[in-house]
């Protein structure tokens, strides 16, 4: 019987023999990305547009599963998560650094694959991989990416300048990225009590390619530039849409009223959510995170400008400070709104 291979050990190429060999097919998309891989730093010039920088670390275990996680969508999705940020700043992100920590129970085949999911989310959203660094880690797998992206001075967007009277905006449907990860997770244990039996996931692609390979919303701040639309305030959804709107009613110092008729929830997510998993939709749909949506708030000045944008909801309206942040359900009660989102800590 065939030995099966185990791949290509990492230390027969080195650090930097690694680092050339994961990196030599990135080629340079951006005029400001003067010098990217190879240098001892990275060389930008933005030719006097502002400069927006986030950075987002992914540990395994705590933010992704590689049972149920292949190592190209995490590639794909490690990009996306920053590249959204960028986009929340009403910014176009333009180059990424990538730092892994690595045990050696990942070949460089494995690797291979990570950043064949890196490269395609930068040239889908056209940034210029231009640095990173790797370690050894005992501690499982640890990517940490840091995008950069630019913008006009007065087109940046930020979470605190949202104002009383501001209508409320989502980009698109919630809860499907939460509903995905319930799936794997139900699948995942069925799977450890039986291993003979192979889960079925041909017909929950909609749900689990939500969670795996999220996409930012870079369409949306083209549509924003077309329509002449600076939006008052904005954030991505990734720890849920309540805590989400909790960040931007905390640094704006405001409240607001959410329509839970006006909360974007797809009705086959709907129905799966009370069917199969017994959860409430609303819930879903306010905790869940993962959705990489848009919620912004606009001026209603510009509330023509809004109508004309595709699959965009108007869930609610900033009010004072002093009336707290409420939700006004489908029963005609209102109640005060809670942040139970994803815990950092």
């Amino acid at each position: 019987m065939k030995e099966e291979s185990k791949g290509t050990e990492i230390g027969e190429l080195g650090e930097f023999g690694l680092i050339e060999h994961l990196t030599k097919n990135f080629k340079i998309k951006n005029p400001s990305t003067i010098k990217g891989v190879g240098d001892d730093a990275a060389v930008m010039d933005y030719g006097g547009l502002e400069t927006v920088v986030s950075t987002d670390l992914l540990l395994e275990g705590i933010h992704f599963d590689l049972m149920y996680t292949p190592l190209k969508h995490l590639g794909y999705k490690a990009v996306v998560v920053n590249v959204s940020d960028i986009y929340a700043m009403n910014a176009k992100p333009t180059q990424i650094t990538v730092s892994l920590g690595i045990s050696n129970r990942f070949s460089v085949e494995a690797l291979e694959a990570f950043y064949a999911g890196v490269k395609l989310a930068c040239d889908y959203y056209g940034v210029d991989l231009v640095g990173g660094d790797t370690s050894s880690s005992r501690q499982g797998m640890v990517i940490s990416v840091t995008a950069l992206g630019v913008a006009p001075k007065d087109k940046i967007v930020y979470r605190s300048t949202a104002k009383e009277g501001d209508l409320i905006c989502v980009t698109g449907y919630l809860g499907n990225a939460y509903l995905g990860l319930q799936i794997l997770e139900r699948e995942k244990q069925i799977f450890q009590e039986h291993p003979e039996i192979q889960p079925e996931l041909n017909k929950e692609e909609a749900f689990i390619g939500r969670f795996l390979k999220p996409e930012a919303r870079k369409d949306v701040i083209e549509l924003f530039a077309q329509a002449n639309l600076v939006p008052t305030s904005m954030i991505d959804v990734s720890d849920g849409l309540a805590s989400d709107l909790f960040h931007i009613c905390k640094a704006s110092g405001v409240g607001a009223y959410l329509e839970e008729s006006g909360v974007p929830i797809h009705m086959d997510t709907q129905l799966k959510i009370i069917e199969e998993f017994k959860l409430d939709p609303i819930t879903v749909a306010l905790h869940g995170g993962e959705d990489y949506e848009l919620l912004f708030t606009v001026d209603p000045k510009d509330l023509e400008k809004v109508k004309v944008l595709p699959n965009l909801f108007i869930a609610g309206e900033i009010t004072s400070k002093e009336d707290g942040i409420k939700l006004h359900t489908k029963g005609g009660n209102i109640h005060a709104l809670k942040a139970q989102g994803w815990q950092h800590f």
